[in-house]
């Protein structure tokens, strides 16, 4: 399983506030393309902390 469709929709990045690209490989991630972050997704629960992002 994966993070629910409607719970994307809503998700929006912390830091700038624009839109996630949900990511299925190699690992789940949300990536925003502003901030150059990624946002792993652990148990299907995104992982929405700045100081949890991963710059790509």
């Amino acid at each position: 399983m994966s993070v629910p469709p409607d719970l994307l929709d809503i998700l929006v990045c912390p830091k700038c506030h624009g839109d996630l690209e949900h990511r299925l490989e190699p690992d789940e991630a949300l990536v925003c393309h502003a901030c150059r972050l990624t946002y792993a997704v652990e148990d299907d629960i995104p992982i929405m902390l700045i100081d949890e992002a991963k710059p790509f």
